[in-house]
């Protein structure tokens, strides 16, 4: 593996850092953006979500389209297009400006998730293909943590003396920042070649050659050249297939594994908690700043993690990491959903003036009332203040009427961020790329992918409703009884793939299975 291989993957991949760095931006954002345009929960949902739905429509055709012009075209346009959502993001002047800005910027991710993987693995030779699609995630969770970070930076100026950043401007701030990174994305990739097996399929074996020998050398990239010989030669016998021959016997038993990692990796919240972290922790009562400097330290343990299973997953396998994460990501939500049923609200007379100190005023009726429910809490502030100061206070509200046990909340939050950064993070890609047969592998990512995104934005839209009717324990003990589901599905169906070759994979897991 040479120098250059890693340097072009790494390029390619911080497509992956832009996916990060914007789902974890929104979650500061919100904090800011939402009172700023008084929006229900409905919208805030949507707000967060949309780039989701938008990316749905992109990995349905992304693919399709690089293959008739090419992976790097369609890269460059991906990083103007970070570029422009990062602008309008930055300078949306409503709610519909600033969905639709997102929305462009979930394009541009929908086809680097699928892209940007898809490049790296054809300019790969076989021995180093695993890791060099695995800076992909890492990418990714860098990205998360650059976002939190740089959140947690312009909520400690917000508001400074001397400082252009207000409540009204810090989250445009906040958008807007990621707009340097994708300009830095656009330029570096005029400077990677095109993919050499796409270059192949045009026709264009000379210059496939050459692109193949810059980056792994004269031999090496001879060797490489006679492997695309090969594969294309065999793909020259091959038939198209369509979605519906995914549903054969043959395939049944693959697509039930496949559909349920989907599946499984993002309706036990992630996203959820990914995308809305700063919310979750202010629910602790822990206060807005100590909310944001939480989110740093979520990112960091992803990233902590992520390296662990890019050294586990060829030692211990993809089935023990994916049954140990899913058990501790059960474990962890049932922990949160403890911690939260256990908290108690309440506001003193000392509580209520420090609050109008701060410019909250109005709420001296509930002085000494107890409520065991969030809902119920909230909704008795909602009903004398209105949801737009409500809103704008949650965090300051929360910390002064709040008696629970937080640590316990987040020790439950980071395990779960821990056991999914190593296991169904990771883990569910690697397996993916494993389990279908050649004919058959981009057409069922491909679906999958598609359904992964869809559960991802179905989360990201109802989790706002969730905390409002349901209340924290409700919504985090319903994460937890689908993770729990998935540790007895898993032990069921989960297949080990490490240490087999694709075609002993495809004897094992398909033609047994007809």
């Amino acid at each position: 593996m040479t120098r250059k291989t890693i340097l072009v993957a790494f390029v390619v991949s911080l497509g992956g850092f832009l996916f990060g760095f914007d789902a974890g931006i929104i979650s500061g954002v919100m904090s800011y953006a939402a009172p700023e345009f008084d929006l229900s929960d409905a919208q805030n949902g949507w707000v967060v979500s949309s780039p989701s739905f938008a990316a749905m429509i992109a990995m349905l055709i992304a693919g399709r389209l690089s293959d008739l012009i090419g992976r790097k075209k369609i890269l460059i346009g991906v990083a103007f297009l970070y570029a422009l959502s990062a602008l309008a993001s930055a300078y949306a002047f409503s709610y519909e400006s600033l969905y639709i800005a997102r929305m462009i910027g979930g394009l541009a991710f929908g086809a680097a998730l699928i892209l940007a993987p898809m490049y790296i693995a054809e300019i790969s030779s076989a021995e180093n293909r695993g890791m060099l699609v695995s800076i992909q995630q890492l990418n990714i969770v860098l990205g998360f943590f650059a976002a939190f970070l740089s959140n947690y930076y312009f909520n400690q100026f917000n508001g400074a003396p001397d400082s252009v950043l207000t409540d009204d401007t810090v989250w445009r701030w906040m958008l807007g920042v990621e707009f340097f990174p994708a300009i830095l994305y656009f330029i570096l990739l005029f400077f990677v070649p095109r993919s050499p097996r796409w270059l192949y399929a045009k026709n264009m074996e000379v210059e496939a050659q050459q692109v193949l020998e810059s980056i792994h050398g004269s031999e090496q990239g001879k060797i490489e050249m006679e492997t695309i010989n090969k594969s294309f030669s065999e793909k020259d016998q091959e038939r198209k297939v369509g979605i519906g021959e995914l549903f054969q016997p043959a395939l049944r038993y693959i697509l039930l594994v496949g559909l349920s990692l989907g599946i499984l990796q993002q309706a036990t919240g992630i996203n959820a908690v990914y995308f809305y972290a700063t919310s979750i922790f202010k629910q602790t009562g822990i206060g807005t700043d100590a909310a944001f400097s939480s989110g740093v330290l979520l990112s960091f343990t992803t990233v902590i993690f992520t390296l662990a299973a890019i050294f586990l997953i060829d030692r211990m396998g993809r089935r023990p990491l994916l049954l140990i994460g899913i058990t501790g990501i059960a474990i962890s939500l049932l922990l949160c959903a403890y911690g939260f049923s256990q908290a108690r609200y309440q506001l003193e007379a000392s509580d209520i003036a420090a609050l109008e100190a701060s410019g909250v005023t109005g709420l001296s009726s509930l002085e000494g009332a107890v409520f065991e429910s969030d809902v119920v809490f909230k909704n008795e502030i909602k009903e004398l203040i209105g949801n737009q100061e409500f809103a704008r206070n949650e965090g300051n509200i929360l910390e002064a009427a709040i008696d629970m046990n937080s640590t316990l909340v987040l020790a439950g939050i980071l395990g779960f961020i821990a056991c999914f950064a190593f296991s169904l993070g990771p883990v569910m890609w690697v397996m993916l790329s494993e389990l279908f047969p050649n004919l058959y592998r981009g057409l069922a990512i491909g679906v999958i992918g598609f359904v992964n995104s869809f559960v991802s934005w179905l989360i990201q839209q109802i989790f706002p409703w969730e905390l409002s009717n349901l209340g924290s324990a409700t919504t985090f003990l319903i994460y937890g009884l689908i993770a729990a589901f998935g540790v007895l599905l898993l032990l069921r169906i989960l297949p080990e793939t490490k240490g087999r070759s694709l075609e002993e994979l495809e004897e094992m897991l398909v033609k047994q299975k007809n």
